[in-house]
């Protein structure tokens, strides 16, 4: 008695003591996400002013409203391509053939995909698009920002549809459900908020690219809202202010860096509550 007495005692200290350190772990990452966003709040605010919004950058005083029409156009372009596509892979690895001999090696490159650098996408990108079609434009710029959504996409579109009970595919099937209709009426709506934060993770990591956009779209100074074309991007504009000695150039950059998580929480929160308040409808 007395040693399963100690045995329950030190398992219940090694239990408190991990989740002490979980807890801890925790803390440390909402700490230094809190810091860094307080940081750049404070030297962002500094130099944010309405002519970012409104100004061109050759207007007095400068601003970024081409780099923010220009991400806005070139993160819907990738989007629409990116997650649809990496959507239909991710549920023909769950629902279709899971442990087929295309499977293992999808998982596999897209596992791998995931993990290239940037700068190697906007290299591809370059010799398969912007060499072949004679000039940088903004679909260039779009397909090398999908090619980065697709593998997360796919990859986190498996993995929430695998979390889906498989009572619910057997129950719908037993009613005179069809395979497709199971999938489109019960599994995705059963897994729609996970999806949506795959999907906007995707986003929000090709809305900070920059590497792409140089082999790509190149940017330009003025409004463009022709994706044939050279096109501005704000990630693109940082860039350049970021090397430009000038104190107000670099503040202006600090300000863009603002901007741009801004507009990324604006589009995380917005899809969210939609989508939070079609399930409390349901």
């Amino acid at each position: 008695m007395t040693t399963l007495v100690n045995r329950n005692s030190r398992a219940i200290i090694i239990s408190n003591l991990m989740k002490g350190v979980c807890v801890g772990c925790a803390a440390v990452i909402v700490t230094t996400l809190v810091l860094i966003t307080g940081y750049l709040v404070v030297i962002g605010l500094h130099s944010l002013s309405w002519s970012i919004f409104t100004n061109l950058p050759d207007d007095n005083p400068p601003g970024m409203l081409n780099s923010i029409e220009g991400t806005v156009i070139l993160v819907l372009l990738a989007s629409a391509v990116g997650i649809p596509v990496g959507m239909l892979a991710g549920v023909y690895l769950s629902e279709y053939d899971a442990n087929s001999w295309l499977a293992a090696p999808v998982r596999f490159v897209s596992d791998v995909l995931a993990g290239v650098p940037s700068i190697v996408v906007g290299i591809l990108g370059y010799e398969l698009l912007v060499v072949p079609f004679g000039g940088y434009s903004g679909w260039a710029g779009a397909m090398a920002l999908a090619f980065i959504m697709v593998p997360i996409v796919a990859r986190t579109t498996e993995e929430m549809l695998r979390l889906v009970p498989g009572s619910y595919r057997e129950a719908a099937i037993a009613l005179g459900a069809t395979k497709a209709r199971t999938i489109l009426g019960i599994v995705i709506p059963s897994a729609t908020g996970s999806l949506v934060t795959g999907s906007m993770l995707a986003v929000a990591r090709v809305a900070g690219e920059t590497a792409p956009l140089l082999f790509t779209a190149a940017g330009w100074k003025y409004i463009v809202h022709n994706p044939s074309k050279q096109f501005p991007s704000l990630t693109l504009r940082i860039y350049e202010l970021s090397n430009d000695p000038s104190p107000a150039a670099r503040a202006q950059a600090w300000s863009g860096i603002l901007v741009l998580v801004a507009l990324i929480f604006v589009v995380n929160l917005s899809v969210r509550f939609f989508t939070r308040s079609r399930h409390a409808a349901r």
